[in-house]
């Protein structure tokens, strides 16, 4: 069974960095994106970066330049580097990992606060 299991949350002032981890456990078969999402209360869930199969990366507008996905394949882990934190920033953050054949997996969320 796959899971994904984020960490790395918590709170951080503003213009602080933080790096949030999703390791994944189990097999997952034609991986077509790994991703981070982030919903802040009130808001939709909006894609913040993701890393697409021919290795391309994209990035939310409002964190390009200050966000950096990327991933290591031995550990099956992707990574969020959060760098200029901005109280904007703050949400729950969630890793997805899409597939070619099956379901999106998605991990349980980890709550990022930035005080101003």
């Amino acid at each position: 069974q796959v899971q994904l299991v984020e960490s790395g949350g918590g709170l951080v002032q503003a213009g602080g960095s933080r790096r949030l981890s999703c390791a994944a456990s189990g097999r997952i078969s034609a991986i077509t994106a790994e991703g981070w999402y982030r919903q802040a209360p009130g808001k939709q869930r909006e894609l913040v970066a993701a890393i697409v199969s021919d290795g391309s990366n994209t990035y939310a507008a409002s964190v390009k330049g200050r966000f950096t996905i990327s991933r290591d394949n031995a550990k099956k882990t992707v990574y969020l580097q959060m760098n200029s934190l901005k109280p904007e920033d703050t949400a729950v953050y969630y890793c997805t990992v899409s597939s070619k054949y099956e379901d999106d997996y998605w991990g349980q969320g980890t709550q990022v606060t930035v005080s101003s």
